[in-house]
C-alpha cells in the first residue's frame, strides 16, 4: 500500500460507478482530498463513500455531454486548485455491430462520449489544475492503432484512437505547459462496460493505475501508458 499523501487534490470526472468510483475510493485510501463527480438526479455510490470518508470528498453533479453543465461546474469551481485531473468516461455499442452497419445516432453517441466531451472538459478545467499538475484521461489499449489486429470493437476503439489524437493535438498546442498529461489503458477489467469475461479484476487494475499516474507527476508532456506503466503504442 503506498504511504499516504495529505493536502494533495483530485478532480475526478465520472465517478459514479465501475472504474471512475474505484478511482475515488482508492484515492481517498492515499489521503487524497477528493471531488469526485456524478451523472443524473439519482444518487450514486459516491453518498456512502463520502460518509465513510468524512469530510475528504465532495460529490458534484454534471453530466460531460452537455457543455453548459461543465460551464457551471467550472464557474462552481473557479477558486479551487487541484494537483489532479482525471476525467472518466466511456460506453460502447453492441458488440456486433461494424462500423457498416452502426447507426448514425449510435456511432454520434459513443464518438460525443468518448472523445469530444472529455476533451471538452479538459479545455474548459484546464485552470483549475496547478501549473505543475496532472491532467489524465481514460483511454484504453484498444485504442492503439497498432494494436489492432482483430478488428473488433471497431466503433469503441475508434472512438478511443480519436480520444488519443485530440490529447496530441492538446498538447502540441501546450507544449510549453509544465502539467503531465496522461492518456491511461485501464486493462481489460471486470466492470459493466468491461464484461464478465475480462482479464482483470478492479483490484487488479486501479491501484496499478493509480500507481502509475502519481509516478509520473513532475513529467511534462503527453504519455500513453497502460495501468502497469509500460507505453502503449499508438
Amino acid at each position: 500500500m503506498p504511504p499516504l499523501v495529505l493536502n494533495k487534490k483530485i478532480l475526478l470526472i465520472g465517478a459514479s460507478r465501475g472504474l471512475g468510483f474505484a478511482l475515488a475510493e482508492e484515492y481517498l485510501k492515499r489521503g487524497w482530498d477528493v471531488v469526485a463527480t456524478e451523472r443524473g438526479a439519482s444518487p450514486s455510490r459516491l453518498h456512502d463513500l463520502a460518509e465513510a470518508y468524512d469530510g475528504r470528498l465532495e460529490i458534484e453533479s454534471v453530466d460531460i455531454v452537455h457543455p453548459v453543465q461543465v460551464t457551471a461546474l467550472r464557474a462552481r469551481l473557479a477558486l479551487r486548485k487541484f494537483d489532479l485531473l482525471f476525467v472518466n468516461a466511456g460506453v460502447t455499442n453492441a458488440d456486433h455491430e461494424t462500423i457498416a452497419d452502426v447507426s448514425t445516432d449510435e456511432f454520434v453517441r459513443v464518438m460525443v462520449t468518448n472523445a469530444l466531451s472529455p476533451m471538452r472538459v479538459i479545455e474548459v478545467l484546464l485552470d483549475v489544475v496547478l501549473p505543475d499538475g496532472t491532467i489524465g484521461v481514460m483511454s484504453s489499449g484498444q485504442g492503439s492503432v497498432t494494436n489492432n489486429e482483430n478488428g473488433h470493437h471497431e466503433v469503441y476503439r475508434s472512438s478511443k484512437a480519436a480520444l488519443n489524437m485530440f490529447m496530441r493535438s492538446f498538447a502540441a498546442r501546450h507544449a510549453d505547459d509544465q502539467r503531465t498529461l496522461l492518456l491511461m489503458a485501464p486493462g481489460w477489467v471486470r466492470t459493466d462496460l468491461g464484461g464478465p469475461e475480462a482479464r482483470l479484476s478492479i483490484e487488479e487494475s486501479i491501484p496499478n493505475l493509480a500507481n502509475t499516474i502519481d509516478a509520473q507527476a513532475g513529467k511534462a508532456g503527453l504519455q500513453y501508458l497502460d495501468y502497469l506503466g509500460r507505453r502503449v503504442p499508438w
